[in-house]
C-alpha cells in the first residue's frame, strides 16, 4: 500500500519543502508582474522577447518548459534567469550518463541509532527545478521524472512525497543528432507544456554581449521580482480567465486533426488540449485581458503541440518538419468569431 507523506520545509538547495499556500491576487496583477519577470530576464537574454514571453507564459501554466538548440545560444541562462526572478527554491542538476534515478528523486538511507530508513530528498523537491541537457541521461533516468512531472509526487520504496507548489520542470536539451544525447521518451515530451528554441541573437544583441559579459555575469546582478506564494496566486488567477465555448472547440479541433494527418504516426494527445488552453488564457492574462482570443490559441498552438507530433518515415524522407504539420493544420481550420 502506497503511503503519501508531506515533507517539512527547509532552507538548503534540492530540499524538501511544503505545498506553497498561495495569497489572492487580481487578474490585474498577472500583467503587471509578468512585464516586471520579462524585464529582468530580458537584461541577461538579450533581444528575445518572445522566448522570454513563452517562459512566462509555462510558468503562470504551471507546466514544465523543454528549451531545445545547439551549444551555446543561451538556454542555460534562460532557466536559471526565469529562476532567479522568483524568490523561492531553485535547484539545478546536470543530466549525465551516469546519473541514476535517485540522484533526482531521493534514496532512503538506513539509519542504525533509529533502526528506520530515512529518506533524504533529491534536487527534484523545489519549486524550480532547472534539468540542464536533460537527453545526456540515460533513458532510465529520464523517465524518474514522469510522475514527478504529471502527478507532482515522487514515490520511493512504496511511500510516495508530494512535491512543492509551484513546480516548474525547466528542461534544456540538445538537438538529438548531437553527440552523446538520448531522445527524450513520447511519454516525457508529452508532459512539457512548451518547447521553445532560443536561436542565434542577432548583430546588435552579440555586440551587447561583448560590450560587458568579459567583466561580469549578469546572473549575478539579477534579483527576484516576486516569490514562490505570489506566483501560486498568479496561477490560480490565470485560472479564472474566460475560454469561450467556440474557443473550447477550436482548440479540440485543431488537436484532433493533428492525428489524422497522413504525415503524422503520432498526434498531440488529449494532454495537449489541456496544455493548450491553460498557455493560451495565460498568454490572455498576461496582455491583462479577462478572456481569450483565437490569436492566443494560434500563437502558441505551434511551441505546444509540435514537439508531441511522431512523423512518418516518409515525412522524415520528404524533409518535413512537426512545426510546418502544425501551421498546415492551423491554416485548414476555420477560426472562430465572436463568443
Amino acid at each position: 500500500m502506497t503511503q503519501h507523506v508531506d515533507l517539512e520545509r527547509s532552507d538548503g538547495p534540492g530540499s524538501a519543502v511544503t505545498t506553497a499556500e498561495h495569497r489572492p491576487v487580481d487578474l490585474r496583477q498577472v500583467a503587471d508582474v509578468g512585464g516586471h519577470i520579462a524585464a529582468a530576464i530580458s537584461q541577461v537574454v538579450l533581444g528575445k522577447s518572445e522566448v522570454i514571453r513563452l517562459a512566462i507564459v509555462a510558468m503562470l501554466s504551471e507546466g514544465h518548459l523543454l528549451i531545445e538548440d545547439v551549444p551555446g545560444t543561451g538556454k542555460t541562462v534562460l532557466a536559471k534567469a526565469l529562476a532567479k526572478t522568483v524568490d523561492s527554491t531553485v535547484s539545478r542538476v546536470q543530466f549525465t550518463p551516469d546519473l541514476m534515478p535517485s540522484d533526482v528523486t531521493g534514496v532512503s538511507v538506513y539509519d542504525r541509532q533509529t533502526s528506520r530508513f530515512e529518506f533524504r530528498a533529491g534536487p527534484i523537491f523545489a519549486n524550480i527545478v532547472v534539468a540542464d541537457e536533460i537527453n545526456r541521461a540515460s533513458p532510465k533516468t529520464q523517465s524518474a521524472l514522469l510522475e514527478c512531472m504529471e502527478e507532482r509526487q515522487v514515490t520511493v520504496d512504496g511511500t510516495s512525497y508530494h512535491l512543492a507548489r509551484p513546480f516548474l520542470v525547466l528542461a534544456t536539451q540538445n538537438p538529438v543528432e548531437m553527440e552523446g544525447t538520448y531522445p527524450l521518451p513520447e511519454a516525457q515530451r508529452d508532459r512539457f507544456l512548451a518547447r521553445l528554441s532560443i536561436g542565434y541573437p542577432d548583430r546588435n544583441a552579440e555586440i551587447g554581449m561583448l560590450a560587458d559579459r568579459d567583466r561580469t555575469n549578469p546572473l549575478d546582478l539579477l534579483r527576484p521580482v516576486t516569490d514562490a506564494v505570489t506566483v501560486s496566486g498568479l496561477i490560480a488567477a490565470v485560472q479564472t480567465v474566460h475560454l469561450a465555448p467556440p474557443l473550447r472547440q477550436y482548440i479540440v479541433e485543431i488537436v484532433g486533426t493533428t492525428r489524422g494527418v497522413p504525415e503524422v504516426r503520432l498526434g498531440a494527445s488529449p494532454r495537449a488540449v489541456l496544455h493548450l488552453a491553460r498557455a493560451a488564457k495565460a498568454a490572455a492574462a498576461l496582455d491583462d485581458r479577462a478572456f481569450v482570443v483565437p490569436d492566443d490559441v494560434q500563437r502558441l498552438a505551434l511551441p505546444v503541440l509540435a514537439h508531441r507530433l511522431l512523423l512518418t518515415v516518409e515525412a522524415h524522407a520528404a524533409h518535413r518538419s512537426a512545426e510546418e504539420i502544425v501551421s498546415v493544420v492551423l491554416s485548414r481550420i476555420r477560426v472562430p468569431r465572436g463568443g
